[in-house]
Protein backbone atom coordinates (compact mmCIF):
# COMPACT_ATOMS: atom_id res chain seq x y z
CA UNK A 1 0.00 0.00 0.00
CA UNK A 2 0.80 3.61 -1.15
CA UNK A 3 2.61 5.83 1.91
CA UNK A 4 2.39 9.08 -0.19
CA UNK A 5 -0.62 9.82 -1.68
CA UNK A 6 -1.58 12.30 -4.92
CA UNK A 7 -3.92 14.53 -2.61
CA UNK A 8 -0.90 15.33 -0.24
CA UNK A 9 0.53 18.67 -0.58
CA UNK A 10 4.53 18.60 -0.99
CA UNK A 11 5.03 20.45 2.22
CA UNK A 12 3.76 17.48 3.95
CA UNK A 13 5.53 15.01 1.87
CA UNK A 14 8.64 16.26 2.38
CA UNK A 15 8.40 17.00 6.19
CA UNK A 16 7.48 13.37 6.75
CA UNK A 17 9.51 11.68 4.67
CA UNK A 18 12.68 13.93 3.93
CA UNK A 19 14.49 11.32 1.78
CA UNK A 20 11.85 12.45 -1.11
CA UNK A 21 14.01 15.34 -2.03
CA UNK A 22 16.11 13.76 -4.17
CA UNK A 23 13.35 12.38 -6.06
CA UNK A 24 12.13 15.78 -6.76
CA UNK A 25 15.28 17.52 -7.54
CA UNK A 26 15.44 14.29 -9.79
CA UNK A 27 12.15 15.30 -11.23
CA UNK A 28 13.23 18.88 -11.46
CA UNK A 29 10.65 20.07 -8.73
CA UNK A 30 13.66 21.81 -6.23
CA UNK A 31 11.61 24.83 -4.97
CA UNK A 32 9.74 22.87 -2.35
CA UNK A 33 10.59 25.26 0.18
CA UNK A 34 8.36 27.64 -1.61
CA UNK A 35 4.92 28.48 -0.24
CA UNK A 36 3.56 27.23 -3.18
CA UNK A 37 4.67 23.75 -2.86
CA UNK A 38 3.62 23.97 1.01
CA UNK A 39 0.01 24.14 -0.11
CA UNK A 40 0.14 22.48 -3.36
CA UNK A 41 -1.23 18.90 -3.59
CA UNK A 42 1.33 16.34 -5.16
CA UNK A 43 -1.17 15.86 -8.97
CA UNK A 44 -1.16 19.79 -8.62
CA UNK A 45 2.43 20.37 -8.66
CA UNK A 46 3.40 17.37 -10.90
CA UNK A 47 0.96 18.86 -13.77
CA UNK A 48 2.44 22.38 -13.10
CA UNK A 49 5.23 20.69 -14.11
CA UNK A 50 4.46 18.82 -17.08
CA UNK A 51 5.33 15.32 -15.00
CA UNK A 52 3.37 11.91 -14.42
CA UNK A 53 1.87 11.97 -11.33
CA UNK A 54 1.64 8.57 -11.20
CA UNK A 55 5.42 7.67 -12.04
CA UNK A 56 6.30 10.50 -9.51
CA UNK A 57 4.38 9.01 -6.87
CA UNK A 58 5.59 5.24 -7.94
CA UNK A 59 9.18 6.46 -7.11
CA UNK A 60 8.13 8.35 -4.08
CA UNK A 61 6.43 5.52 -2.36
CA UNK A 62 9.85 3.45 -3.39
CA UNK A 63 12.62 5.70 -1.27
CA UNK A 64 9.65 5.32 1.51
CA UNK A 65 8.98 1.63 1.78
Amino acid sequence: MSKITRDMTMGYIVKEFPQTVEVFQRYGMGCLSCPTAQLESLEKGAMLHGLDVQELLEELNKVVQ
